[in-house]
């Protein structure tokens, strides 16, 4: 599944992997170009599956013509080695009748390779909302129990929402009916934390409510709420680093109204 770049073997042990889930409004995706733009991270490989539509194009994060012909494709891996910090970014959506397999592939995958961490970015139909969600912030996480280990002191020190777990018929109670967990419009948020709780796997999911539009401020706010966390910005001694957009998102709505219609 996993295809190094030529002349490239990286290994991931005791790496945190952060990755976004094709979700409403993409704010995954656009959090994960952020920490890859802003990091100048290095691509080392990518995944090779037939869950994803097939698509390629050119370097999204190129700052000069030399390497912007560079072909990518829908799933590629990153790497910032100082920090421990490998980033997988998804560009294509997962093909509905696979999804299942995406994820189970996915966790086989994370397991194979040793990761201390996984952080899924991820983000939820807005208007899902109850009147108790409505009232507070639009961030929310969950963790899996094995990640609940590892990061419990530090997530009440931050003070986050955990993802309300609601009746399958909102305004019914029955003794039986139990709560359960509901993403809208989350892909394979849902899955993919369910797998990695089954397989014992070190796994959060940070998630954003926000509707279809200009999510760019949407990414701003969820890899804010990721840097409080893993602190990917702090450099001892320098003055704190700004998020970097890369230069693809020039052109997120298109090349403009052409002047000819007016």
């Amino acid at each position: 599944m996993f295809v190094p770049s030529p002349q490239c073997s990286p290994s991931f042990r005791a790496f945190t992997l952060v990755m976004p889930a094709v979700a409403v409004g993409n704010v995954g995706q656009l959090a994960v170009d952020l920490i890859v733009s802003t990091l100048n991270m290095r691509r080392v490989g990518f995944l090779h599956t037939d869950c994803l539509i097939p698509m390629a194009g050119n370097n999204p994060y190129s700052s000069d013509k030399e390497d912007a012909d560079e072909l990518h494709t829908n799933a590629e891996v990153y790497t910032a080695e100082d920090l421990k910090l490998a980033v997988l970014q998804i560009r294509a959506p997962v093909i509905q009748a696979k999804s299942k397999k995406f994820c189970q592939l996915l966790v086989s995958w994370i397991k194979s390779c040793g990761f201390s961490r996984t952080v899924v970015l991820s983000s939820s139909h807005a208007y899902h909302r109850d009147d108790q969600q409505l009232r507070s912030s639009p961030l929310r996480y969950l963790v899996t129990p094995s990640m609940l280990k590892l990061s419990k002191d530090a997530l009440e020190e931050l003070g986050w929402s955990e993802m309300e777990r609601v009746s399958a018929f909102p305004g019914l109670t029955e003794a039986n009916a139990e709560p359960r967990l509901y993403i809208p419009g989350g892909g394979i948020t849902k899955g993919l934390y369910t797998d990695s709780c089954a397989e014992d796997i070190p796994l959060a999911v940070l998630l954003l409510f926000c509707s279809e539009g200009d999510n760019v401020p949407d990414a701003f706010a969820l890899v804010d709420h990721l840097n409080s966390w893993l602190h990917l910005l702090d450099s001892p001694g320098l003055e704190a680093t700004k998020w970097k957009s890369p230069p693809s998102w020039s052109l997120l709505f298109g090349s403009g109204i052409p002047p000819a219609l007016f």
